[in-house]
């Protein structure tokens, strides 16, 4: 069985995870996912990630609860990395099914956009120059505002 949330130092096994929810639900018509990588960026040597003990893993446990509600998915994971990572290795792997399509995606879009801003981690990108915390983006902020804004909507 495959745990819902998981945030771990240990290496992501994205094809893994999603091989294991495949096919679980029977009634599923779709299953999507993403999976986050560390990018190749000029000087960049290594991305370091570190989180709140606890409160990251709750803060992730609501946002898949809500997918799964506001969607009626059947299924839903948010496993993340946290510690020192290589270009190339997998920071995050979010994935859901649900009877739909539309669904299965919308609610990986949610999820993404909203743990970026919600969850507690904090990025530290590593080069040869030294290494320094990162802000979060204006875009990551703006992703996340959307679903606030349309939860809002539907809401009202």
């Amino acid at each position: 069985m495959t745990t819902d949330i998981l945030v771990t130092p240990d290496p992501l096994d994205a094809a893994a995870l999603i091989a294991a929810l495949t096919g679980t639900h029977p009634d599923d018509g779709a299953m999507a996912s993403f999976v986050g990588q560390v990018r190749a960026e000029p000087g960049l040597e290594a991305l370091e990630l570190e989180h709140y003990p606890g409160v990251t893993e709750t803060a992730l446990t609501e946002l898949r609860e809500q997918a799964i509600s506001r969607w009626s998915l059947s299924q839903a994971l948010i496993h993340h990395r946290v510690g020192r990572m290589a270009i190339g290795e997998t920071i995050v792997v979010v994935a859901a099914s649900a009877p739909h399509r539309r669904a299965a995606l919308e609610a990986v879009s949610f999820l993404i956009d909203r743990l970026k801003t919600e969850a507690p981690f904090w990025k530290r990108v590593h080069t040869k120059d030294g290494s320094h915390w990162v802000a979060a983006r204006d875009s990551d902020t703006s992703a996340s505002q959307y679903w606030r804004d349309q939860i809002a909507q539907e809401d009202a």
